[in-house]
């Protein structure tokens, strides 16, 4: 499955319905992160209906305990393409006997893409298609090559969102002993520094106001991603050398201690009622 025009050529596959690769053909940079055991094996995950997990790694629903695996059920998945006819590419999941058993609700999923010059649009809609009230969380979980060129650096990179911020950071205790804290901070830009990354394993804000979070290097190549909606954005590489970032766009935010509520109320929880469809969409600019 592809999508290209005369600068660039886009490739998906039906496992997490995820990109694949994003390739500028003139200058054959690949702006995606092609996944490297060594690293990080993913690529860029959809988040549903979880981002992270719960504190005990499962949760109960009417009495009976579920468990899923870290960020849901979509990245471990095998969508269905239903359209591909170069200029939209659709892949979608329906409930099913294995999901039940992790998840037990009754959904549609379906994830959209769009290519239009430099910019790739991805939007997806899920329905509660049950009769009962379904919770989900959503997150996005896109991973970008860091370096994009050679002779250059992980360092040579920074992350600018478009606004000068006043946020909060989300600070959380790798061992998950104490609640996590929330500290104001301003700022512009974020240096790609393995040291920052390593003292706080996954850089997490709320309350951002700008629309866009770019990633760019020294010789003037990067990402731009849409950000606006999302109530937190993470940023995460695996641990040093690995030569990737990703730019994440959250609705909600995984167990960071021990909570008292239930999966209807966890932080970041949303109440999809039946027969309503949740619809989100966020873009990918190269240049």
């Amino acid at each position: 499955m592809k999508l290209e025009n005369e600068r660039y050529i886009v490739t998906f596959v039906e496992k997490g319905g995820e990109i694949q690769s994003f390739t500028d053909k003139e200058t054959g940079i690949q702006y995606m992160w092609q996944g490297d055991e060594t690293y990080w094996s993913g690529k860029n995950p959809s988040l549903f209906p979880m981002v992270g997990n719960t504190y005990t790694n499962d949760y109960t629903i009417e009495g009976k305990s579920y468990a899923m695996k870290n960020h849901g059920l979509i990245r471990y998945a095998t969508l269905t393409c239903r359209q591909d006819d170069g200029k939209q590419i659709v892949m979608e999941l329906n409930s099913n006997e294995d999901t039940k058993k992790q998840y037990p609700f009754d959904f549609h999923y379906e994830i959209a893409y769009e290519l239009k010059d430099n910019m790739l649009t991805v939007t997806y809609h899920i329905k509660n298609t049950g009769d009962k009230e379904m919770p989900f969380s959503f997150g996005l979980h896109p991973g970008f090559n860091c370096p994009l060129c050679e002779e250059e650096r992980f360092e040579d990179y920074t992350m600018r969102f478009s606004n000068p911020e006043k946020m909060q950071q989300l600070v959380f205790d790798v061992e998950k002993k104490e609640p996590y804290k929330l500290e104001n901070v301003e700022l512009q830009e974020i240096p790609c520094d393995y040291e920052t990354f390593d003292r706080y394993k996954t850089l997490i804000y709320k309350g951002t106001k700008s629309a866009y979070l770019t990633l760019e290097g020294k010789k003037g190549h990067g990402v731009k991603i849409s950000i606006a909606g999302y109530p937190y954005v993470a940023l995460w590489t695996a641990k040093k050398d690995a030569p990737f970032v990703c730019l994440e766009p959250w609705y909600g935010h995984a167990d960071f201690s021990e909570v008292k509520e239930d999966f209807y109320h966890r932080e970041g929880t949303m109440i999809l009622s039946p027969q309503k469809t949740f619809t989100t969409a966020y873009t990918i600019e190269v240049f």
